[in-house]
C-alpha cells in the first residue's frame, strides 16, 4: 500500500532522526516473527537491511512497473523517502539464498505507527486520503499505516503473503494496534481501465460511515463507474491485484473514491481494517502462529 505526500525527502531532518532514536527501544524485538519453509519474516535490524529493502522496492516499483524518479538527488537504485527513517521495516528473507541476510530479502512492508506519525509530520497516505479526519474520530484507537508492500516476482505466492501476515499480526499485537490503514494500487493511471473491479469495491466493499475515508479534494476520482447490476463478481475479483483481494479476504473495507498517482503509475484506493472486525478464522490462525514464535 502506497501513496505520495508533498515535500518528499531522501533523508530525515535532525528532529525526525531524534524522534526515531526515541522510539527505537519500543519497537518489536528483532526476532523471527514467522517461518514457512525457507522463508522467514522479521523487522529490519540495521541500516544495511533497510537499504537492501529499498533496493528491492526499486526493482519492483521502478524497473518492473515503471515508476518515475522525481527526486534526482535520491540514492540511485533505491526507492527512498523521508519516512524510511521513522518507519519499521518488515522483511521476508529466503534463508536458502547465499550471502548475508540483507542480500536474502525477497519481500518487504513499511509500518508507521500513529504516535510516530503524529510527531513526524503525519502519515504518508495523507497526500491522497483524509486519514487525519478518521484518526480524529477515533481517539481511543491506535492506528498503523501499512505501505510499500513489495515482493519479488518469483516469490509472489500464497506462502509469502501468509508469512508477511504472520509478521504483521505479531507487530499489531505487540503494539496494541486497533486499526490498520493504507493505500493499495491498481497498475496504470486510467480508472476506467479497472471499471468493473473499482465499481465492485464501490458497491460491495465500502467502509461503514464510522470508518469511511474520502480521497482528498482535488484528487478525488469516482469508483462507481459501472452499475451494480452490470458487475460480475467473478470477473471483478479476477481483475483485482492480489494484494487487494488478500485484504478483502481478511475483512478490509474500502474508502470513498480513488486517486491517480502519476509518479508510481497507479490508481490508488484506501484500505481500512479495524482489528476487531478481521475475520475470526484469520485471527485464530495468525494468533496461533504468533504465540508459537513468541514461545
Amino acid at each position: 500500500m502506497r501513496a505520495v505526500l508533498p515535500d518528499r525527502e531522501a533523508h530525515p531532518t535532525a528532529a525526525v532522526s531524534a524522534l526515531c532514536e526515541r522510539y527505537c527501544e519500543d519497537i518489536l524485538p528483532a526476532a523471527t516473527l514467522g517461518r514457512i519453509g525457507t522463508l522467514e519474516v522479521r523487522l529490519a535490524r540495521n541500516p544495511a537491511e533497510i537499504a537492501a529493502a529499498q533496493e528491492v522496492r526499486y526493482r519492483v516499483f521502478y524497473d518492473e512497473l515503471g515508476a518515475r524518479q522525481l527526486d534526482l538527488n535520491s540514492t540511485a537504485g533505491r526507492d527512498a523517502d523521508r519516512f524510511d527513517d521513522i518507519c519499521d521495516h518488515l522483511l521476508v528473507f529466503d534463508t536458502s539464498l547465499p550471502g548475508p541476510d540483507h542480500r536474502r530479502i525477497v519481500g518487504t512492508y513499511r509500518l508507521l505507527r500513529q504516535e510516530i506519525a503524529a510527531e513526524a509530520g503525519g502519515f504518508y497516505s495523507e497526500g491522497e486520503f483524509e486519514l487525519t479526519k478518521l484518526v480524529a474520530r477515533h481517539p481511543g484507537q491506535r492506528f498503523l499505516e501499512l505501505g510499500r508492500s513489495c515482493v519479488l516476482p518469483e516469490y509472489r505466492s500464497k506462502r509469502t503473503i501468509e508469512i508477511l501476515w504472520q509478521g504483521i499480526w505479531a507487530y499489531i499485537n505487540h503494539h496494541r494496534i486497533g486499526v490498520m490503514t493504507g493505500c493499495a494500487s491498481f497498475h496504470g493511471t486510467v480508472p476506467a481501465a479497472h471499471a468493473e473491479a473499482l465499481s465492485y469495491l464501490a458497491h460491495h466493499c465500502r467502509a461503514s460511515l464510522e470508518w469511511d475515508v474520502r480521497a482528498v479534494s482535488g484528487r478525488y476520482c469516482p469508483m462507481d463507474l459501472v452499475p451494480a447490476e452490470a458487475i460480475g463478481m467473478k470477473s471483478a475479483l479476477a481483475a483485482m491485484p492480489p494484494l487487494i483481494k488478500g485484504y478483502l479476504r481478511v475483512g478490509a473495507k474500502i474508502g470513498d473514491g480513488c486517486v491517480i498517482d502519476h509518479q508510481f503509475g497507479t490508481v490508488d484506493v484506501f484500505i481500512v481494517m479495524p482489528v476487531k472486525e478481521i475475520s475470526a478464522r484469520y485471527v485464530s490462525y495468525y494468533s496461533g502462529e504468533a504465540e508459537r514464535f513468541a514461545a
